[in-house]
């Protein structure tokens, strides 16, 4: 046997045995595509993203803005996602789209379109059009998916997402004063009023862009046929859809007092479902009660839960036994 040949029985024993190898320890696979030049020089090139996008973060919020994962019957909401490629490189997201059809009759598909968005404090590069929830959802929690494809073909369906429908207006539940100040039964700084809602408000339907967090009011103590609270936002210039509250007695003050327009202001914190208001400095001395009474408390419809249902306007009455409020 030449030389030249054993070399080349070599060189294939040797392929063979490497290709047995790889048999025996599972298959490798790869995409390639190949193209012959009229010059014979051969371009090979190996296709690198095998992976479908995916999602970090995804919600469904009402349009118009404030708490997210929540939507009412006939409610308008938009579907938020990040989505994003791997690869190396990467070849980029085609297609995002969403499976609402549970939430929206016949929605099986619905385009998310690339972008810059914000729900609820939170960026997203994915949102749909403004979709209408059906007209007759039950309470409680509804499930959809988004499904995510990329140039390469690689797809992703990712499901067991959630929003929770609730269709029940908010209402006033209870008022309550609380003494802080100086005199007991007089409005002073320092004192806190209570309002208790039968529902946690999204706190962006009482004030734009707040969270619930402390901030700054004004509140008035005006003296009128029965002495009533009113809450006004930081410049004292536009009043809060807080509705008014009857203080059931006329002796709280002998003129119309603000606290928190100047020195120390007042403010303002949500805590679940009760908002309190604690008051700053005020303008002039009130006067203390001379006996006991019953606040009352009007609440307005502007304010709204995190679905969007807007409060009801029946009164809230003061709970517990007649005292001297303050």
């Amino acid at each position: 046997m030449s030389r030249r040949r054993r070399i080349f029985l070599v060189a294939w024993l040797a392929l063979a045995l490497g290709l047995t190898s790889l048999a025996a320890a599972g298959s490798v696979w790869g995409a390639f595509s190949s193209q012959n030049a009229a010059n014979a020089a051969n371009t090979i090139t190996a296709a690198t993203d095998f992976r479908a996008p995916t999602s970090s973060a995804t919600t469904i919020a009402k349009t118009t803005g404030g708490i997210d994962g929540f939507i009412k019957n006939s409610g308008t909401y938009y579907v938020y996602a990040n989505v994003t490629d791997t690869g190396s490189p990467a070849s980029g997201v085609l297609t995002v789209t969403a499976n609402v059809s549970t939430i929206t009759s016949g929605q099986t598909a619905v385009a998310l379109a690339a972008g810059s968005f914000t729900a609820d404090g939170v960026s997203y590069n994915r949102r749909s059009a403004s979709l209408t929830a059906g007209s007759a959802l039950a309470e409680g929690t509804l499930s959809y998916s988004l499904t995510m494809t990329d140039v390469a073909a690689n797809s992703n369906t990712e499901g067991g997402l959630t929003v929770t429908v609730d269709n029940t207006a908010p209402t006033a539940s209870n008022i309550q004063t609380t003494s802080g100040g100086v005199i007991a039964g007089r409005p002073d700084g320092g004192d806190k009023i209570t309002y208790t809602f039968s529902e946690a408000p999204d706190p962006q339907s009482i004030l734009a862009g707040w969270t619930g967090a402390s901030t700054g009011v004004v509140v008035r103590v005006n003296n009128a046929t029965n002495d009533n609270v009113t809450i006004f936002n930081s410049t004292n210039a536009t009043q809060l859809p807080l509705g008014s509250i009857n203080l059931g007695r006329t002796d709280y003050t002998t003129a119309n007092i603000t606290f928190g327009a100047s020195g120390t202001a007042s403010t303002m914190v949500l805590s679940g479902n009760q908002l309190v208001v604690t008051l700053g400095t005020q303008s002039a001395a009130g006067t203390t009660a001379a006996a006991t009474g019953t606040m009352i408390w009007t609440p307005s419809a502007t304010v709204a839960d995190p679905a969007g249902n807007a409060a009801t306007t029946a009164t809230a009455t003061e709970s517990g036994a007649a005292d001297k409020d303050f």
